[in-house]
């Protein structure tokens, strides 16, 4: 396992808040972290048809035969423990009690932020960075970090790209986006997805995009969201320094234009 940066946070948290969320990607090693750092959790994977079922029809139950401390995996597939949870860690008032893990879903922040209002930290975990890498011995040329990319498993379980990436991209459209909007047309969002692969770096045109893919600017405008919302895509927005000082000197002569 190759030890995340921000573990010494995620501890600072669970000490100062009854309730943690790790959030972010699938397969980003949110599990992997809550159960290593703590291995004294009862763990509990939502996945689980019947946990599942059981925890939607009778949560007291659940939380009955599954003791606190506690690690919920996957906490979006039943998010009607999140009132029981704000009620158990108001009467116990111990921080670090619940960890929650979960890829994110639209609603699943807001309705973490509003049950557990003043108890809940959350903490995102992207996959691994080029530093983390660097610490565990791992260097590489920038052609090898671009090809590779930084899914956890692609290290320890030396997975091949090429596999996993192409899983992860059907996993992630079966499993998620379906859920997450009505997509009538696979192939276009295929493509759609390519395209913005391509397009790494460059200024988004949903426009531009739309001729390309077939689809509506307003289409691609939500699958978009979605995709930012999933931790598929990042929008880096535009950086410049918009600090005007009180007091400007102009030169006495023009300047004339360098090129860099």
């Amino acid at each position: 396992m190759i030890e995340s940066a921000i573990t010494s946070h995620l501890d600072k948290l669970a000490k100062s808040f009854r309730v943690v969320s790790i959030m972010g990607p699938r397969q980003s090693g949110k599990t992997t972290l809550a159960k290593h750092h703590f291995p004294n959790h009862t763990y509990v994977n939502l996945e689980n048809i019947a946990l599942r079922q059981l925890a939607k029809m009778d949560p007291v139950e659940f939380f009955h035969q599954y003791k606190c401390p506690i690690i919920l995996d996957e906490i979006q597939r039943a998010p009607e423990l999140l009132s029981t949870i704000q009620v158990m860690s108001d009467e116990t008032k111990k921080n670090g009690q619940f960890i929650l893990t979960g890829s994110h879903q639209p609603g699943l922040r807001t309705d973490i932020s509003q049950s557990l209002a003043g108890r809940a930290a959350i903490l995102e975990l992207l996959p691994l960075s080029i530093a983390e890498l660097e610490r565990a011995g791992i260097t590489m040329d920038r052609d090898d970090y671009i090809f590779k990319g930084f899914m956890p498993r692609i290290y320890d379980e030396h997975v091949a790209p090429e596999l996993l990436y192409a899983n992860y991209y059907r996993t992630y459209v079966e499993r998620d986006v379906r859920q997450l909007i009505n997509l009538s047309n696979q192939h276009a969002f295929e493509v759609f997805v390519k395209l913005l692969a391509g397009r790494v770096g460059q200024l988004v045109n949903l426009s531009s995009l739309s001729n390309d893919v077939g689809v509506s600017s307003v289409a691609l405008s939500s699958w978009l969201s979605v995709l930012e919302a999933s931790y598929i895509v990042f929008r880096l927005p535009g950086y410049f320094n918009n600090f005007y000082p009180s007091r400007v000197t102009l030169p006495r002569r023009p300047l004339s234009m360098q090129a860099i």
